[in-house]
């Protein structure tokens, strides 16, 4: 049903179920860790799991243990520091508004991946993926903005976080998709397992450091909490791969661009799990995003 060139969207859904369920655990954890202790979560408890889905690549595919060039190691910097700011900046968000809304406002992330692929990677855009790209991102709009809403600093502010944390996971996309595409003379799910497992561990290890300095209280709690946060590792890593897969074979843009139907599984965990209403404007908004994913699948 999938060729190998199209096997990023199968790959792309499947991240998407998984980062919706990782970001709903993390949420839940904010209280007790705070934001930079549940942020830690998805790296440190995400890591070991990363080594054994790279191990279990090398044994089927038979590839060698990769050799990085030198262009693998500021690729892998930016797409590992980045997603640590969004990371964080993502549960500041959805902590002063709906888990629906925010995760609308995040999906801007897909015109700024496109903008920022472009200027760095050399990323090329079809017309026609460039007018999918632009849909769905009005959807987002429409979905996130409330009609009447004073702009006041309790409404600005977590759109403001929302929007600094979509650039920031755009160029972490872009950082990650060009670290994978460096690796040589491996297959694709090599280079993109063992570009996640450096990835997690730069990222464990900045996190870990900054909590032993700033919050090392924070530490002892994430380890007393190690039942949900061993789960929330894994869904987090589980996710991570399909995303470096994905990235392995297309532009980020268009990976980003059909994850926009994450607001949907969004929306389900919102009314499910949080309670939380959504609005006719907000459903108006992501018919949009699921035409501009639907535009973009038919590109």
């Amino acid at each position: 049903m999938f060729s190998v060139a199209t096997l990023w969207i199968p790959f792309t859904v499947i991240a998407a179920l998984g980062q919706v369920a990782r970001n709903a655990m993390q949420r839940q954890l904010t209280g007790p860790l705070g934001t930079w202790g549940a942020t830690n979560i998805r790296f440190l408890f995400g890591f070991p799991f990363s080594c054994v889905f790279l191990a279990l690549v090398l044994l089927a595919s038979g590839d060698p243990l990769p050799v990085p060039t030198a262009a693998f190691w500021p690729w892998l910097i930016l797409g590992a520091l980045s997603q640590i700011l969004g990371t964080g900046l993502m549960l500041l968000a959805m902590n002063q508004r709906s888990f629906v809304v925010t995760t609308a406002y995040l999906k801007t992330e897909a015109i700024q991946t496109a903008i920022f692929g472009f200027v760095f990677l050399g990323d090329h855009l079809s017309a026609m993926k460039v007018i999918a790209i632009l849909i769905a991102t009005v959807g987002v709009v429409i979905a996130a903005l409330r009609p009447g809403g004073k702009s006041n600093f309790t409404e600005l502010k977590p759109t403001v976080l929302g929007l600094f944390a979509a650039a920031a996971f755009a160029l972490s996309a872009v950082g990650f998709r060009g670290a994978v595409i460096t690796v040589p003379g491996v297959s694709f799910a090599t280079a993109a397992s063992y570009t996640l497992v450096l990835g997690l561990f730069a990222q464990t290890l900045v996190l870990t450091i900054y909590l032993v300095w700033r919050a090392p209280d924070v530490l002892g709690k994430i380890f007393s909490m190690w039942r949900p946060s061993l789960f929330a590792g894994f869904v987090g890593a589980f996710a991570s791969q399909f995303w470096f897969l994905a990235f392995a074979l297309t532009a980020a843009a268009n990976v980003r661009t059909l994850a926009l139907i994450e607001v949907l599984f969004a929306q389900a965990v919102a009314r499910y799990s949080f309670k939380q209403p959504v609005s006719l404007r907000e459903l108006s908004g992501i018919v949009l995003i699921v035409a501009g994913v639907a535009l973009l699948v038919a590109a």
